[in-house]
């Protein structure tokens, strides 16, 4: 009967610690992922926080609420190349795209003008994206990779390993990830030109709602197809790590 007992209690212990060290894996995959997701967050999420805050909660004009927002994006551009020598694609992004508005904010009166001009803005990301897919590393990848190696480190190795191209499958890998990018970037340059199209050529009441339908649309199509790619690279990563 003690040795029973005392069998029960090893196989509780055991379990308990299995248990722990599970929990522990989970947190310090969750930790890693949301370290990932910071670059997002401070360099996307912020400025269009500052924006909206700025211009639709506190009444702020347009302009003004565009300069608040691009203090962030200016502060990190600044500092990533003083500080590390590297640019910080995102940053500078969202400082490109909140100066693109500012200029156009002074655009007024042809109300077909003024519909067009929405679509600059998609013009101005997706020209970006698409010229960053053949740079050394695509814009589209910082959002993509957290979502790849999920916070598993060996999966992040595999990444970095595909990436810096000393890996078998590093062409491929590289080609897939300008994929990404370039999927991106052609469907929102879409979006800016049937938007301009639709300007010019559709009664402006119907552009006032079909220039939404146009933006869900490009992004539907976006993640359809982005998806696809995504996939591949996914399983890249997954077999290098194995």
């Amino acid at each position: 009967m003690a040795i029973t007992t005392t069998a029960a209690i090893e196989q509780t212990e055991q379990t308990k610690q299995t248990a722990d060290t599970a929990r522990a894996g989970r947190n310090e995959a969750t930790a890693t992922k949301l370290a990932a997701l910071r670059p997002l967050a401070v360099d996307v999420a912020v400025p269009l926080g500052v924006y909206f805050a700025a211009h639709s909660a506190l009444g702020l004009g347009l302009v003004p609420s565009l300069a608040l927002s691009s203090a962030v994006p200016a502060v990190r551009t600044v500092a990533g190349l003083l500080r590390e020598r590297t640019l910080n694609g995102l940053a500078l992004l969202m400082l490109v795209v909140n100066a693109a508005g500012i200029a156009l904010s002074a655009i007024s009166g042809d109300p077909r003008l003024m519909l067009a001009k929405d679509g600059a803005i998609s013009s101005i990301i997706g020209i970006s994206i698409i010229v960053s897919a053949f740079g050394r590393r695509p814009l589209m990848t910082a959002g993509l990779k957290p979502f790849i190696v999920k916070g598993i480190a060996a999966r992040d190795a595999a990444w970095d390993r595909l990436a810096a191209g000393s890996a078998a499958g590093s062409a491929a890998f590289r080609r897939q990830e300008r994929t990404f990018s370039l999927v991106w970037g052609t469907v929102l340059v879409a979006e800016c030109i049937a938007r301009i199209v639709g300007a010019y050529t559709l009664p402006v009441e119907t552009m006032a709602w079909l220039g939404t339908v146009f933006l869900v649309a490009a992004i539907g199509v976006g993640v359809l197809a982005g998806n696809v790619v995504a996939e591949r690279i996914a399983k890249q990563v997954i077999a290098d790590a194995e």
